[in-house]
């Protein structure tokens, strides 16, 4: 019974020896040269366990938690294309505001050079009226100037006052004195009073 005790602890020493050894030979070096790969990698800048990571996901029988992250990139997308979409549709507000805004701006110069071209032609017409009057004047002036005093004189009297002082004032004075003596006093005085004006 002695030996068979004495061979059980051999047998143990013997198991727990190969354990040592096995610890020894095996599991540290691993550990050693596991040490020093991280370092490697981090002094490279490389994270090692993102790597792993992405490894992992890529193997087809180890089961993926990442579901959830699945899932909450889904949502965050679907929150990013709201918000992208929201942003167009503010967009497409503004650039129809402002497609508006240039349209009143077009219409609105349309009419001001219509406008203009219309004022221009009035001020053409008021030049010609403007010249045909003068025309006009001279001619009716000019015979003034060859009519009697005596015949002048109750023509101008008749005449309202604006046209009157015009054909006055632009008769020369050897023609305007005779015309004058010829009209009433309280004529002559009107005359002349506007005249000075």
């Amino acid at each position: 019974m002695a030996k068979k005790s004495g061979q059980l602890k051999t047998e143990k020493k013997k198991g727990t020896r190969v354990f040592q050894e096995l610890l020894l030979w095996t599991l540290i070096p691993l550990l050693f040269t596991t040490m020093v790969l991280l370092v490697i990698a981090y002094v490279a800048d490389i994270n090692v366990f993102d790597k792993a990571k992405e490894l992992t996901q890529s193997l087809p029988f180890i089961e993926k938690d990442s579901e959830e992250d699945d899932v909450s990139a889904e949502l965050a997308m679907d929150e990013r294309v709201v918000t992208l979409q929201a942003e167009i549709q503010e967009k497409e507000a503004q650039l129809f505001k402002l497609q508006e805004e240039l349209d009143k701006s077009i219409v609105e110069k349309e009419d001001l050079l219509i406008e203009q071209k219309n004022l221009l032609n009035e001020i053409e017409l008021l030049k010609v009226q403007k010249d045909d009057s003068r025309r006009d004047m001279k001619e009716i002036i000019s015979t003034f100037e060859k009519m009697s005093p005596k015949s002048a004189a109750p023509v101008i009297s008749k005449m309202s006052d604006a046209e009157a002082i015009q054909i006055l004032t632009s008769l020369k004075p050897d023609i305007l004195a005779p015309i004058l003596e010829k009209m009433s006093v309280e004529d002559a005085a009107k005359y002349t009073s506007l005249m000075t004006k």
